[in-house]
């Protein structure tokens, strides 16, 4: 079999059942493929007796062709902004709970042949990125392949906001918070405050209220081109966070803040066989086929 990628990095995330036992199968047999396999500093952690090179996650680029993520989804979002930055494609081994992104389980790494050997589906992915200014007032961004929220870190408070499309006033909120989510964050948090499913070849934004004070207050859905502006009560400024893929917090120090598409792209690799709407009926229990239907 030829070998397109020849140098992979492996990132796992620690607080995943099962990743150490996952991790450690996932090196023999890329080793087997005269594979030159490298992990994640932090990844090392989890296995620390194996005996092969480590890579802070900033230097990856320089080392790797090709990034396997051994986890749920979450261990993806973590991985996607080191990933998409460096221009890194990945491909997902699932050891969490739904895997939307994880398309291989550990009972089946042969997969991982196809891919390895330069077949497989290539989705590009886009990113959100949220500019906040910091106490000093100097701008902070960050980055968010699913969705970026904010809300207020005192448990019940609502939170009034202003938000602007394309410098075009859209409306005021009295919410417990806002979802701003992608294609790939449409069936996370979006998805479970009543957002609708967006199919992952779309260039479309989805806003999503939470718990709006206006029953009439619904999910929108606009162009990826377009340029969010959230500008705040100043009342509660004094305690608003933001939080990208639920992983990273910011806290916001003045207003408004500003989220727009990254020039980042996440290239993320499927098996020849991937389907999405198999993966959504898998992943959400929807009906299955009906064999006297079929097409």
């Amino acid at each position: 079999m030829s070998i397109k990628f020849k140098n992979i990095a492996i990132i796992g995330r620690q607080n995943t059942t099962g990743a150490a036992k996952t991790l450690s199968a996932l090196i023999k047999y890329l080793q087997t493929k005269k594979i030159n396999v490298a992990l994640e500093h932090d990844t090392a952690t989890i296995i620390p007796n194996c005996k092969v090179p480590t890579i802070p996650r900033e230097k990856l680029k320089n080392n790797c062709d090709l990034i396997i993520v051994v986890g749920g989804d979450g261990s993806i979002l973590s991985a996607a902004r080191i990933a998409a930055s460096q221009n890194l494609p990945i491909v997902g081994i699932n050891r969490g709970n739904l895997g939307f992104l994880t398309d291989i389980t550990p009972s089946n790494l042969t997969k991982i042949d196809e891919i390895l050997a330069g077949k497989y589906l290539e989705e590009h992915r886009f990113l959100l990125t949220v500019t906040t200014e910091n106490q000093n007032k100097l701008p902070n961004k960050s980055l968010a392949l699913n969705d970026i929220t904010f809300f207020s870190y005192i448990t019940g408070r609502m939170i009034e906001f202003a938000v602007y499309i394309d410098q075009q006033f859209l409306c005021n909120y009295r919410s417990d918070g806002l979802i701003i989510a992608t294609p790939t964050g449409s069936t996370a948090h979006a998805l479970s405050s009543g957002g609708p499913i967006i199919h992952p070849t779309l260039e479309n934004i989805v806003l999503v209220p939470v718990l709006s004070h206006n029953l009439s207050s619904r999910p929108i859905v606009i162009s990826n081109k377009s340029n969010i502006e959230i500008a705040f009560n100043e009342n509660n400024l004094a305690n608003l966070l933001v939080l990208c893929d639920g992983q990273t917090q910011t806290n916001i120090h003045s207003g408004p803040i500003k989220i727009s598409k990254a020039k980042e792209r996440l290239r993320l690799l499927h098996p020849t066989d991937y389907n999405y709407f198999e993966t959504l009926r898998t992943k959400l229990n929807w009906e299955k086929e009906n064999k006297k239907m079929s097409c």
